[in-house]
């Protein structure tokens, strides 16, 4: 059945030589954007995922107090809470302002919820769910496990940077105080 798919895909064998076309479009990309302008659109991208969290917390959170654990007393406090860490944190980011302590702020939020919702999640479903859509809420928490994963690296890496040019840091410097 493989055989048959690769063999009826003719991108299959080519996609290889555009591969070789695709990085040579980057690098002139590379080349063409400076580097403040690649770390505003870096900022920019990484900080969506906690701006849509953060404002969904805030607006409508009904989904994710459904799905939270049960130890969790008051689920409303908590979602509004981590909404605006989620934003405060996002926004540091996105702007380049004191972008360490956002970042630091996202790290530990990011550490606490994958240790105590994620990790558990995938070994326990919850009595709601029922028998037969078990794997959805294991496939839900594995991939959340592996994206805060994800995302807790890049704040620790970012703990280490500085914003570029097209940011509030750089503009408070310019201006003498920063």
């Amino acid at each position: 059945m493989v055989t048959r798919y690769c063999a009826s895909v003719p991108a299959f064998g080519v996609a290889f030589g555009y591969s070789g076309r695709m990085l040579q479009t980057i690098r002139r990309l590379e080349q063409r954007v400076d580097e403040g302008t690649r770390d505003l659109i870096f900022r920019g991208l990484f900080s969506t995922i906690f701006l849509g969290l953060g404002s969904e917390h805030l607006l409508d959170d009904r989904l994710i107090r459904h799905l939270m654990p049960g130890w969790i007393q008051y689920p409303t406090l908590a979602s509004r809470g981590s909404g605006v860490i989620l934003l405060l944190g996002g926004l540091s980011i996105a702007a380049g302002y004191r972008m360490h302590l956002g970042a630091r702020l996202l790290g530990l939020f990011l550490l606490v919820v994958t240790v105590t919702v994620h990790v558990p999640g995938c070994f326990v479903v919850p009595a709601a769910i029922p028998a037969d859509a078990a794997w959805i809420w294991t496939v839900l928490q594995r991939s959340n496990l592996v994206k805060n994963v994800c995302l807790f690296g890049v704040c620790v890496h970012l703990t280490t940077q500085r914003p570029g040019r097209y940011s509030v840091d750089a503009w408070l410097a310019r201006r003498g105080k920063g």
